[in-house]
């Protein structure tokens, strides 16, 4: 077991997964996938197989999905994934924000780091694609969530700089996460980038708490119910990135268990600013 680490530096930057943390579009999913499955005789998500997929960029293309879901050999992968797709299409717009999703966003947009006085950075590092963004802040108040997100910080599942096959678990999307958060550092901290130590990610996903881990940087996992109740008791091992759900190699990125690197909360109501160095100014 790892000695925790005690000696962190206060975060200075915070980057965010966005589906099933910020806004409900994992539920949308399901219920697209629901409404797809019944339509085909089979039985709907069990919270096992939806823990397992969730975070999973198109895993319901997966063979894990194709084969707990037995459908009908007359549906095709590639019909199920057109038909699910348009379900989504018409879903996607109605999503909105989880529970304290707002208030930290806001809170953190007015906060500061007490290492420098200055400001939280702020990035989204996203594992969908471009065409589903734009569905998903079809309605005013999802946009007006990520408001506190730079455009120019806003990292997506097919931003160029992403190699193919790079995604969550790998650490690649929350290192140019980083590099979009240090092209914006000025003179005000004397030009001092930020280092992954020094960032905070907070994902719902195993995969996305692995990616964070891999890293090198700390992590808050705010597990959906079926994911908490499908990781129970082995939450360490979510913590550390070591449930081997996706193997990719590079083991020496992954966390120890205990390391004092990560923690889960409830919900993004739970943060506690003063634990990772956030001073929250009244910014009203």
């Amino acid at each position: 077991m790892a000695r925790p680490k005690t000696d962190f530096p206060a975060i200075r930057a915070c980057i965010f997964d966005m589906d099933g943390l910020l806004i409900n579009t994992e539920d949308i999913i399901t219920q697209s996938t629901n409404h797809l499955l019944k339509k085909y005789g089979r039985p709907a998500f069990t919270p096992s197989i939806r823990a397992q997929l969730m975070g999973i960029p198109d895993s319901t293309s997966s063979d894990t999905f194709h084969n707990w879901a037995k459908l009908p050999d007359s549906i095709p992968r590639e019909q199920f994934a057109l038909e699910l797709k348009e379900q989504m299409r018409l879903n996607f717009p109605t999503c909105s924000p989880l529970r304290g999703a707002e208030n930290l966003l806001k809170n953190l947009s007015h906060a500061r780091s007490i290492s420098s006085g200055e400001g939280i950075k702020l990035a989204l590092a996203s594992s969908t694609k471009s065409h589903s963004y734009d569905l998903k802040m079809s309605r005013p108040e999802t946009r007006q969530l990520l408001d506190p997100f730079p455009s120019d910080c806003r990292i997506l599942g097919d931003d160029p700089r992403l190699c193919e096959g790079r995604g969550k678990p790998a650490p690649d999307m929350y290192l140019i996460a980083l590099q979009a958060i240090n092209s914006t550092v000025g003179a005000a901290s004397g030009g001092k980038v930020i280092l992954p130590e020094e960032c905070m990610v907070f994902e719902d996903s195993v995969v996305g708490v692995e990616a964070g881990r891999r890293a090198g940087m700390r992590v808050v996992w705010v597990p959906h119910p079926d994911v908490a109740v499908e990781y129970r008791g082995r939450q360490k091992d979510v913590l550390a990135g070591r449930t081997g759900m996706v193997e990719i190699g590079d083991e020496w990125q992954l966390g120890e268990i205990d390391d004092g690197w990560a923690e889960g909360i409830v919900d993004l109501e739970h943060f506690d600013y003063g634990k990772y160095g956030i001073d929250v100014v009244d910014g009203m």
